[in-house]
């Protein structure tokens, strides 16, 4: 009786998984990869660590597993609002303007996970570095796409550097999301968005609407 007293403890317990997936979501959003530990995850998540490991595997794939659930429930506007908009700056111009609302929302970390739990990674994590970089990049390189584009229909000059153009909002991007996480609030993201559009070229002349 004993012994079976004791497997029946040792079995990991039952949990909705769908909302311990939730809780390591905001953990890993509010502490970044590298700060977030197993302690944190499995007090976060309301399981043991051999509950965590059975149903997620190790830190780095529930890491994964975290961040394709955060962009299904909270990322991939910026991608969205590019295509969905007929040019690049009416596209970018959603873009930040949700990034203001986005990154500010209460009951939720500030900031965009992507961004943020890639800060102070050490060599040893490198890889989870270079995919986080990965994901921010392709953001980049559909903004790049969508200005070349409008510069081959006419919307844009042809002397509108893409590459560079595209990296700007990259970077305005990021900013908003640090601006978000030190306390700035969705006005003051809206202005840094007003400002940043400024930076792009007027519409070639002829070009329409």
């Amino acid at each position: 009786m004993a012994t079976k007293e004791t497997k029946q403890r040792g079995r990991p317990r039952s949990f909705d998984r769908e909302t311990a997936l939730e809780q390591a979501v905001r953990s890993f959003w509010e502490r970044g990869y590298e700060a977030t530990s197993i302690s944190d995850l499995t007090r976060a998540m309301g399981i043991s660590a051999p509950s965590l490991y059975a149903a997620f595997g190790d830190k780095r794939a529930l890491f994964d597993e975290v961040v394709v659930e955060y962009g299904r429930r909270y990322g991939g506007f910026i991608s969205r609002a590019v295509t969905e908009e007929p040019t690049a700056r009416r596209g970018v111009e959603r873009a930040l303007r949700e990034a203001a609302a986005e990154y500010t929302l209460p009951g939720r970390p500030r900031g965009c996970l992507v961004i943020s739990a890639a800060l102070n990674i050490s060599p040893a994590s490198a890889e989870v570095a270079d995919s986080l970089r990965e994901m921010r990049l392709l953001n980049i390189r559909g903004i790049a796409a969508a200005i070349r584009a409008d510069i081959a229909s006419g919307e844009l000059p042809p002397d509108t550097d893409a590459g560079a153009l595209a990296a700007y909002t990259g970077a305005v991007i990021q900013g908003m999301s640090q601006q978000a996480r030190d306390g700035a609030e969705r006005t003051e993201l809206e202005a840094i968005a007003e400002l940043a559009l400024k930076a792009w070229p007027r519409r070639a002349s002829g070009a329409s609407r």
